[in-house]
């Protein structure tokens, strides 16, 4: 593994960081484009929604970045604190997003959400690692670097025999995240017209 794909803790201070790297790994997914249909808004706006996203991972759970500078980001919630609560939205500036996006859009993100999390809730109802978002710098794709990142949570759950699980709007990534272990549960369009979803369940090795 190159020194550049090997995983590290994300850093205090990072976020905001982690947030445009984010926001452009995702520029293109469905979910992001029915969220924000103009290009330049997209661009604007996707590291804002972003940032907080992996704040809460980096305070609540576990977040990882590489080593040789900030490639990619990947953050993962703990058996049993995988639904998000109000107090630590708040915390991890989370509560500033209809602010940030706009009222309108932050109503349908968490309609998109919602729906999201009730497969969620249905799918693993026991103790499980949950990868709350991965995204991997364009440039960068398809160098194995978000495979890597991912590696320290997957040994965990297999030392721990427990189940992870993601949800994912693009089916190019199905096949990605198939190499790793996981499977499809659940597949098709969110309610009101919305982005196509995957949800996928990986059992312990």
């Amino acid at each position: 593994m190159k020194s550049t794909m090997a995983p590290v803790r994300l850093a205090a201070g990072q976020a905001g960081h982690a947030g445009e790297v984010l926001g452009r790994a995702f520029h293109d997914e469905p979910g992001s484009v029915w969220l924000i249909p103009d290009e330049a808004e997209r661009a604007r706006l996707l590291p804002r929604m972003m940032a907080p996203i992996i704040r809460y991972c980096q305070l609540f759970g576990e977040a990882y970045t590489t080593s040789g500078g900030l490639l990619a980001a990947a953050g993962w919630l703990p058996p049993g604190q995988t639904e998000l609560t109000p107090e630590r939205m708040v915390q991890a500036r989370m509560d500033r997003m209809p602010q940030d996006i706009g009222i309108e859009r932050f109503a349908r993100f968490m309609q998109m959400t919602g729906f999201l999390a009730t497969l969620h809730r249905q799918a693993v109802p026991a103790e499980h690692y949950y990868l709350m978002v991965l995204g991997v710098d364009p440039p960068r794709q398809g160098q194995g670097i978000g495979g890597a990142l991912i590696q320290p949570v997957l040994r965990r759950a297999d030392a721990e025999r427990l189940p992870c699980y993601l949800e994912t709007g693009k089916e190019i990534n199905v096949r990605f995240y198939r190499k790793h272990g996981f499977e499809v549960v659940a597949a098709g369009d969110t309610p009101g017209d919305g982005p196509p979803y995957w949800t996928m369940l990986r059992p312990p090795a």
